[in-house]
């Protein structure tokens, strides 16, 4: 479906033209004439195709927004949905593993490496984070070159001290592995729903407002201590939890 393409919608029926015309994306969508994460028209070229008010056009883009087949990108547009990435919550995984599973390939660039003076503020840290070096790192993990998380862990820095100079571009779990950490398990752990924040938006390029779900937990290791708290931001529109209960 290209710009130059006009599109006819039957103006006799008493289907609304913006449900015709979210049809229309619909079907374009699922056919493959739009391509997973690419971009569709703008909303005045998707006007002048179907011959209506970029009013209408909105309206059907949102609508297929709050579906979740198209996601908006501040500054960029409006593009396709990619799969979305599934994580099992009935055992502990890792955002590598869960990107694999869902055939995604996984990147992560540091954002930050702080050494905290004092004891985080950002939430109310467990005892074993008070009154102790703590070590914050934050990185923004990416699902096939797109920005899917922004991670904001918090590490007992004394005992983790190799986390200061290592490469966290893969997959955390495996460097705490190679360095003799082992995950055991996380306690405290729980899902929330926010709306993106301007910082977050830019980050996760999506809009400010957007739904993220923001995942608490404190990763704990074969023995039962303390590894880190970790507070992530999801893009919700790009993401998924399934869970089975017996």
């Amino acid at each position: 479906m290209t710009p130059e393409r006009s599109v006819s919608l039957n103006r006799q029926s008493t289907r609304p033209l913006f449900a015709q015309v979210m049809q229309s994306l619909r079907t374009a969508i699922d056919s493959g004439e739009f391509q997973p994460g690419g971009r569709i028209p703008t909303e005045l070229e998707l006007a002048t195709m179907y011959g209506v008010s970029r009013i209408t056009i909105r309206h059907a883009i949102e609508e297929l927004c709050e579906h979740g087949l198209l996601v908006k990108r501040q500054g960029k547009g409006t593009f396709v949905s990619q799969s979305k990435i599934a994580k099992k919550i009935e055992h502990i995984s890792s955002f590598s593993e869960s990107c694999r599973a869902s055939g995604m390939t996984p990147s992560a660039k540091v954002l930050a490496r702080t050494l905290l003076e004092e004891t985080p503020s950002a939430f109310t840290p467990p005892p074993e984070l008070t009154e102790v070096q703590v070590l914050n790192i934050q990185r923004l993990h990416y699902a096939d070159g797109v920005p899917i998380m922004i991670e904001d862990n918090y590490y007992p820095y004394e005992r983790l001290p190799f986390l200061l100079e290592a490469p966290l571009e893969g997959s955390l779990f495996e460097v705490l592995a190679e360095n003799g950490v082992r995950i055991g398990g996380s306690r405290n752990s729980y899902i929330d729903a926010l709306a993106a924040t301007a910082a977050q938006a830019e980050l996760l390029q999506v809009l400010v407002g957007d739904p993220l779900f923001f995942f608490y937990r404190e990763m704990l290791d074969d023995a039962g201590q303390l590894i880190y708290v970790g507070r992530q931001h999801i893009t919700a529109a790009r993401y998924r939890f399934n869970y089975d209960i017996a």
